[in-house]
């Protein structure tokens, strides 16, 4: 738990103190793809990871507490970058802490409606992020949780193996 807990506060940290005002729309819209594949690498890195590990539902809380914030963090600064080069995208100016916010409340389908997007390429990010939770929720939770049980079977069948298949 101190990797995730080192993780999260070190992509916060990284998060906070990037010049995301400093950007153009083509190193937001490349930081946004890099950005997502790298969430795929490690969402695979981390399904090798659970697969091999002796205790596979810790290791995949660990995954969980890394790579959701990451993918959080990752929209946040996108939103964050696009309201700084166009002010209009967004209801309102967006800090980090703002962008952060409407991050998470879009994640968790809440939408509270204090903050919208307000032009074609704010909705387009949006509308990513919308589907891009649908896939994080269903199919990355789907994916960690059978690398667990495959995980776990690994786990029982070495151990049957090494008692001679008289189990427990």
């Amino acid at each position: 738990m101190a990797r995730a807990v080192g993780s999260v506060t070190a992509l916060v940290t990284l998060y906070y103190l990037l010049p995301l005002d400093h950007s153009s729309t083509a190193v937001t819209l490349t930081m946004l793809l890099v950005g997502l594949a790298g969430f795929v690498a490690l969402v695979a890195a981390q399904v090798r990871s659970i697969l091999r590990s002796p205790h596979p539902g810790l290791r995949a809380v660990e995954g969980l507490a890394t790579g959701i914030p990451y993918f959080l963090l990752l929209f946040a600064a996108s939103y964050a970058a696009l309201a700084s080069l166009s002010p209009e995208s967004f209801g309102e100016p967006l800090s980090h802490s703002d962008a952060l916010y409407f991050t998470v409340t879009v994640f968790s389908t809440v939408g509270f409606g204090d903050i919208t997007a307000k032009t074609d390429a704010a909705r387009l990010i949006v509308t990513v992020q919308m589907l891009a939770d649908l896939v994080v929720l269903g199919l990355a939770l789907k994916i960690i949780v059978g690398a667990v049980r495959r995980g776990r079977q690994r786990r029982a069948d070495a151990h049957r193996t090494q008692t001679g298949g008289h189990g427990r």
